[in-house]
């Protein structure tokens, strides 16, 4: 059995009076649900602007009257009249407004301008949810994901129609395996084999595999820009990330990669591949990082460790899965696919001479060597040995800064890059309760000064203020934040007391 850590029944502790910062968290995932009943207010996409009613589609797999019926009953007829119901067009390249799609239960979003429900950020959201005893809310979360792999073929980067072409981190059996291990329902668990099966296929097939080496990368096989970038990814001048990016091959040497792949020098536009890169690496979550060169546009060409790990992790999880069913021979095939994962990933991604892991160039048959968080990875899943393990582990000090773990040592102006810190890296890799303390405490500092939880934080400066770092991508820090939330209660709970009442009452 594969624990993972946080998900098995965790101890809630109970503040008295509770400090407002937990109220603020267990208030943000009311504020922050979407359910049918609000639905007009959560098909506004406030990454593009629109004018009339809300788009909201429906699966051609789905009785469309049905769901019609259903919506306007929950909803009303007044606010069923905001929204504009259709059904997915069977090549959804076709449509000319984008808009959410359907799920059948309420969900969490994560907050700020991401107003639907997203792939990783979701199993973040149900660990917090969990934790704070609402079961039946973090069930939805899992049931969705299941539903989209059903209707949408994969689980979504996020329920909106310009995310249909690419998935997210699969975190799908920790979504099911965290919820059975609270409610125990035999028959709900068997339910949602056929569906991770499904999703497993989606990672195991190409695009996504790489048949060279049996591992998987990520791929998006959507087609020129992101339309969430041309509408909502500007600077102070009203110049898209793709401007800058165009600006910055103009103007710079580019040695991580061959630049004519991505960049037409000729006629100073990016290439159709670029494209293709630019939205693989939004699926692997990291958007955008240096960590595959600039921009991570050749992510393409890398099996990367964190996705690797991941499906080890799923494939475990899954074996777990037919074992509490009794499924014996199914458990054995599942193991036995985790265990050729691992060795791959131990075979082409472990670099004995630095004491990490790194992703791996599959073109050139080579790891690059850019220090990450990601390297804890192999360590949480449970892929590498024990040396190895203490190996990584002596390694967090490149990453250890006064607000807990920056993502990288490197610092290129984008968002998954130092000096910034995340929520989801600092639960998969920090190891010390000091390093866990100092990243919780720099949340109540700024929490005490702005009243808000933010998605991202400067853990060198130990600040919110995150601007004078951007320089591409979406230059904003959303307020909310779900996975911040979650982490920060999840991680609490993991204090020792005296530890924990330091940080409930730490000031700017």
């Amino acid at each position: 059995m594969v624990e993972i850590r946080g998900t098995a029944s965790p101890t809630v502790i109970d503040a008295s009076p509770p400090a407002p910062i937990l109220e603020y968290i267990k208030a943000a995932w009311r504020e922050q649900t979407r359910s049918h009943s609000d639905l007009a207010a959560a098909a506004a996409d406030p990454k593009l602007s629109a004018e009339g009613r809300s788009p909201v589609y429906v699966s051609r797999n789905e009785d469309f009257n049905k769901i019609a019926d259903r919506l306007r009953r929950e909803m009303g007829p007044e606010n069923f009249e905001k929204i504009d119901l259709r059904v997915l067009p069977e090549d959804p390249s076709t449509l000319r407004h984008h808009g959410l799609l359907y799920l059948p239960q309420s969900y969490v979003v994560p907050g700020g301008r991401f107003n639907e429900m997203y792939g990783w950020d979701s199993f973040f959201i149900e660990m917090g949810l969990l934790r704070d005893g609402d079961t039946e809310l973090a069930k939805d979360m899992a049931e969705n994901a299941l539903y989209e792999v059903r209707a949408y073929g994969k689980v979504l980067n996020a329920n909106r129609t310009y995310y249909l072409t690419r998935s997210h981190p699969p975190v799908l059996t920790q979504m099911v395996i965290a919820v059975y291990r609270r409610t125990h329902d035999l028959h709900w668990l068997e339910s949602a084999l056929p569906d991770v099966e499904r999703y497993h296929a989606y990672w195991i097939s190409k695009p996504h595999l790489t048949p060279e080496t049996g591992l998987s990368r990520y791929y998006d096989t959507g087609k020129g820009p992101a339309p969430e970038v041309l509408a909502s990814e500007h600077d102070a001048s009203g110049r898209t990330d793709y401007d800058l990016i165009r600006e910055y091959f103009q103007t710079h040497h580019v040695p991580d990669y061959d630049l004519s792949q991505y960049y037409d020098a000729s006629k100073d536009r990016l290439t159709d591949l670029f494209y293709t890169g630019d939205r693989s690496m939004r699926e692997s979550g990291f958007d955008p990082s240096g960590r595959f060169g600039p921009f991570s546009v050749d992510v393409i060409h890398y099996n990367p460790v964190c996705l690797n790990s991941l499906l080890y992790l799923m494939e475990q999880q899954t074996a777990e899965i037919f074992a509490i069913l009794s499924r014996k021979g199914d458990a054995s095939v599942w193991r036995k696919r985790a265990q050729e994962r691992a060795s791959r990933i131990n075979q082409s991604m472990w670099n004995s001479e630095d004491g990490l892991y790194y992703d791996y160039d599959f073109i050139h048959g080579r790891i690059r060597r850019y220090p990450y968080l990601t390297s804890f990875y192999p360590l949480w899943a449970g892929i590498a040995s024990k040396e190895q393990a203490e190996r990584v582990a002596q390694k967090i000090r490149l990453f250890e800064q006064p607000g807990g773990l920056q993502t990288s040592t490197t610092r290129t102006g984008d968002q998954w890059d130092a000096p910034l810190g995340w929520a989801p890296l600092q639960w998969i890799a920090i190891e010390a309760l000091r390093i866990s303390e100092n990243y919780l405490s720099m949340i109540q500092q700024e929490f005490a000064r702005s009243g808000n939880i933010e998605e991202k934080y400067d853990v060198v400066r130990r600040s919110a203020d995150v601007s004078r770092t951007l320089r591409y991508g979406y230059h904003t820090n959303e307020a909310g934040f779900g996975w911040t939330n979650a982490v920060f209660t999840r991680l609490l709970d993991e204090l020792p007391e005296e530890a924990r009442q330091r940080v409930l009452t730490a000031c700017p």
